[in-house]
């Protein structure tokens, strides 16, 4: 799945908090079936209307959130008729929603907190 991003989208049945993700999540990610290597997502779904997602980001490795994940992961799970919009997808850095009808775009809302703040000269950002 694209959402500007690639996704693979594993669906899983049982516990998502002991799921090997760090096994899994790395071989999936360097198949040969995705050339420039792809997003995992592990779902677990707990009713039409939520989901529990963790996140093996290509390139980085599990991740707390990944707001393109929840999206596909959503997205996946309406095509397949696992899941209904809108839908909250619960992620080991917090809560998504996320909401999205064929034909239309992906409504994905959520907290968003400052990590980092960094000031640059502006001859740095210029290249004087």
């Amino acid at each position: 799945m694209s959402v500007g991003n690639p996704h693979c989208v594993i669906f899983i049945t049982g516990d998502l908090t002991h799921y090997p993700v760090g096994q899994y999540g790395p071989i999936i990610e360097h198949s040969p079936l995705f050339p420039h290597r792809t997003n995992v997502e592990f779902v677990q779904v707990t009713d039409p209307h939520h989901s529990a997602v963790r996140v093996w980001e290509r390139g980085s490795g599990e991740t707390l959130a990944c707001g393109s994940g929840a999206s596909a992961s959503v997205v996946a799970g309406i095509l397949t008729h696992r899941l209904e919009s809108p839908c909250s997808v619960s992620l080991p850095g917090g809560e998504l929603s996320v909401a999205w009808q064929p034909g239309q775009g992906i409504l994905l809302a959520g907290p968003a907190e400052k990590y980092i703040e960094a000031r640059f000269p502006f001859s740095f950002l210029t290249n004087r």
